[in-house]
């Protein structure tokens, strides 16, 4: 059994009751390393019981009674909790939070993931990284449409502006970012991963190792059996199954 100062410490704060009885029990029953130590529904509620309590983490519905999750979060400027998300399917907010790292459940709860989530929760991480993942999650959610994206690698968190990504390169279960910059920044995580998150409307997969920014492609030609020529001179092959579905994009985008 671990000692009190290895249990991570949580909080529920949601308006459903059932909810919040829902994942007491499942914490409960699987999830031995945790300690439950507090639970509100409402956004002054919420904010109290943190300032109380001190947790490690809080598991945070998006709606919540006098506002919402984004309105208790705007009353920490620095959060030394980590946030889980606990939400009905919403497709623009799961994608805001996929494009920051943030975790998030999805109700009804599905009890493997809420362990990995848990297992998630780093004791001890620094309030300013965090706070600006939560920062980049509000200023998505303000603005109604995804601008950036976070991504991790050895030197840390990085928020990628996605008007200053020329490209993605698939390296296995690796995925290099080629920017604007001339930056290159390689994450733990595989091209399809990406492809399912980044906006359709500027970003396209001409091949299975390459996602391109259209708006930096120069010239698309037909040598060497079709090839994309982008900004930083990088010459991306279009596979034989992806030419009409390309030629159609960039008619749609600019020729219209």
């Amino acid at each position: 059994m671990k000692s009190a100062e290895q249990l991570k410490r949580v909080v529920i704060i949601d308006d459903e009751p059932q909810s919040r009885q829902t994942l007491k029990i499942f914490l409960k029953e699987y999830c031995p390393d945790v300690e439950f130590v507090g639970e509100a529904d409402s956004v002054s509620k919420g904010v109290h019981l943190i300032r109380q309590v001190n947790p490690d983490a809080v598991f945070l519905g998006v709606q919540l009674e006098e506002g919402t999750g984004f309105d208790l979060l705007d009353m920490f400027r620095y959060p030394s909790f980590q946030v889980i998300f606990t939400t009905a399917y919403d497709e623009f907010a799961l994608k805001a939070f996929k494009y920051n790292a943030i975790d998030y459940l999805l109700k009804p709860l599905d009890v493997d993931e809420l362990v990995q989530a848990v297992g998630r929760i780093e004791l001890g991480k620094n309030p300013q990284t965090y706070a600006a993942q939560i920062a980049a999650l509000e200023e998505t959610n303000r603005a109604g449409r995804l601008e950036k994206i976070a991504v991790a690698d050895n030197d840390g968190l990085h928020f990628l502006k996605l008007q200053d990504i020329v490209r993605l390169e698939s390296d296995v279960n690796y995925t290099t970012f080629h920017l604007v910059s001339g930056e290159r920044i390689t994450v733990s995580k595989t091209l399809k991963n990406f492809a399912q998150l980044l906006p359709e409307t500027e970003f396209f997969r001409p091949h299975q190792s390459h996602i391109i920014n259209i708006n930096y492609m120069e010239k698309i030609l037909r040598e060497d059996g079709g090839f994309v020529l982008m900004k930083d001179q990088t010459r991306i092959p279009i596979a034989r199954s992806k030419k009409e579905e390309l030629l159609k994009m960039v008619q749609d985008r600019f020729l219209t």
